[in-house]
């Protein structure tokens, strides 16, 4: 099963990877570059804020157009092309079929996010060096200590731990809605409808933390309003607990209990809609 499923992940990462989806990583490139540069008027805590929230927040949002954009061609381009037919017609199973394409998206949106860290950190060193060499220049009439604690205070603001786990949290936010766009593609008609459907539940999932507030409020009237809330909490995933890019831009340490509990938020996600996934496409007419 293994061998089967690993077979189908390489060959779906070959198919996303010849339909140029890394051309945004041009985007994103020269996005954080140009950022860099206009920066450079602010001052260096500004400058480190303002870098990583733009870096943190393009990367998730690319990450996440890469996850439906990607996994939303799958199943409807094997169908209309009939390679899914001569795929199942091999000692394939339809659960292994699925989670190799899954698989190849997950690699896909991992070499993605770690392309898109690397160009971040390249700028990050690159500002903190150039950051560095000015200020010792500037402050060089400073008594040493001074000196060196300014040095210290620049060094510390640009070698930032939180941006690691933020990474983490992004790729875990993008396999989430790879396994949700891939349930999604299971009951869908088209890819089209597929698309629509995985950002409808983006933008719904981004908005649950407002309505579950609003259904446990105590004031919140009619039965219905409820209900129709608290299936929403239950069916969308909640993905404003994913968002902690405003901690790490402010320089807030994350907990390491907030973040397992969130990577571990997003395994189950993952796990429950890939299961529904695979008993949907079980039983789905082709």
């Amino acid at each position: 099963m293994i061998r089967r499923t690993t077979t189908i992940a390489a060959v779906t990462w070959t198919e996303l990877v010849r339909l140029k989806v890394f051309y945004f990583l041009i985007i994103f490139a020269l996005l954080i570059i140009g950022n860099s540069f206009f920066l450079a008027r602010f001052s260096f805590e500004e400058e480190f804020q303002m870098l990583k929230d733009i870096a943190l927040g393009a990367m998730s949002i690319f990450s996440s157009l890469l996850a439906i954009l990607a996994t939303a061609t799958l199943l409807p381009k094997d169908i209309e092309d009939r390679t899914i037919y001569t795929v199942l017609a091999k000692p394939v199973s339809r659960t292994e079929y699925l989670l190799g394409k899954l698989s190849g998206v997950f690699l896909l949106l991992t070499l993605a996010v770690l392309l898109m860290g690397a160009v971040f950190a390249a700028v990050l060193l690159l500002r903190t060096q150039t950051l560095l060499h000015s200020a010792q220049i500037e402050m060089a009439a400073l008594p040493p200590a001074e000196l060196q604690a300014a040095l210290d205070k620049i060094r510390a603001t640009g070698h930032d731990p939180n941006l690691l786990a933020g990474g983490v949290i992004i790729l875990v936010k993008a396999w989430l809605l790879a396994a949700l766009t891939m349930f999604i593609s299971t009951f869908a008609t088209s890819t089209i409808f597929t698309t629509i459907t995985a950002f409808a539940a983006y933008f719904i999932g981004h908005l649950q933390a407002t309505a579950r507030e609003y259904w446990l409020a105590v004031d919140t009237s009619g039965f219905f309003t409820k209900s129709v809330l608290a299936l929403v909490s239950l069916i969308f995933p909640d993905l404003q607990a994913f968002n902690l890019v405003d901690d790490i831009v402010t320089g807030a340490a994350i907990p390491a209990a907030v973040f397992w509990k969130t990577v571990a938020l997003g395994a189950g996600y993952i796990a429950v809609y890939t299961a529904l996934a695979a008993a949907v496409f079980h039983h789905k007419e082709l």
